[in-house]
């Protein structure tokens, strides 16, 4: 077969000598591959007009329909919730109250290789935590009286509606260190290390909140001297509206959102994180919400802790 120099020719012949290429390899590729190994250069022009005739008729077939080939993100669903949300009366998507908090799942015990882990359920939000340790520190480190806390925070590949794009999140474990370092009694295990890695199986908002207070459950599990165990809630702003423990559907269309991290017991907050537009009297109102909401959530985990220490002894 005669090499002919296709650069020079239109798309239209470069089209239809690949259509010949293809039925002369469909008949007689049995033949070529006993004669002779295809030339590389033919088959990768082949796949490529191929691939560009494939793009043509698609845009020639949404163009007969009257749909637009291209399109940018839509941003009038989101400017609809919206407004939505921001009305004095709406109802949340799940049915909830303003005021209500999404039901709570925790168990611990979630990993049999760490020496504690816990496992916890906020409506679609699905979370599990390990922690391993105190072990030994790396020589590599500077001798320290007290102990270290390594925090870690990923999402699976699953686990938002786009696929493949799980990774660590740099932002979420050191906020999480910080909201659980002033728990934890460092000088118990000095010259050591406790590494506490947390993992998002499904993100359904309040991803955050949900991982401090599973954080926290699983360091207790592992027998980590703390304070007080730690519990953390999220408030978002609509206008004048205040809505406790949101979905992911409600934080894309907040105005702002406050979190708060205490320890119930001792009425301490070890984290607040505030973002947005807010009023004076909002932040106030937020605050009591958060706080009374992070006392009920201490009282589930603390039921939790029994109950495991009931079953295993």
């Amino acid at each position: 077969m005669k090499c002919v120099d296709v650069e020079e020719k239109n798309i239209d012949t470069k089209i239809l000598m690949c259509r010949l290429l293809l039925n002369f390899w469909e008949s007689y590729a049995e033949v070529i591959v006993a004669a002779t190994p295809p030339n590389p250069f033919f088959v990768l022009t082949f796949l490529r007009e191929r691939e560009r005739e494939r793009e043509r008729e698609r845009e020639r077939a949404m163009a007969s329909t009257g749909a637009p080939t291209t399109y940018p993100p839509s941003q009038s669903r989101q400017h609809q919730d919206r407004r939505l949300f921001q009305q004095l009366d709406w109802n949340r998507p799940d049915g909830r109250t303003f005021h209500q908090c999404r039901p709570a799942f925790l168990r611990t015990g979630a990993a049999n290789a760490a020496s504690g882990s816990a496992y916890a359920e906020f409506g679609a939000t699905k979370v599990i935590v390990s922690v391993f340790g105190p072990r030994e520190s790396k020589k590599a480190m500077m001798y320290s009286d007290i102990g270290r806390l390594n925090c870690n925070v990923g999402y699976t590949t699953f686990s938002t509606p786009t696929r493949g794009q799980g990774s660590d999140n740099k932002e979420f474990s050191s906020m999480l260190h910080k909201a659980l370092e002033g728990a934890i009694i460092l000088e118990s295990f000095p010259k050591t290390t406790v590494d506490v890695f947390a993992l998002v199986l499904e993100s359904g908002g309040g991803d955050l909140p949900v991982i401090i207070s599973c954080a926290s459950l699983a360091l207790a599990d592992a027998g980590i001297m703390m304070y007080d165990l730690v519990s953390s809630v999220s408030v978002s702003c609509f206008g004048m509206n205040l809505v406790v423990d949101p979905t992911a559907e409600e934080e894309a269309c907040q105005d702002g959102s406050l979190m708060v991290t205490c320890m119930p017991s001792r009425h301490e907050v070890t984290q607040l994180t505030l973002t947005g537009e807010w009023s004076v009297a909002n932040i106030n109102e937020a605050m009591d919400l958060c706080l009374d909401a992070c006392s009920k959530l201490g009282e589930i985990m603390r039921s939790c802790l029994k109950e495991s220490a009931s079953s295993s002894s």
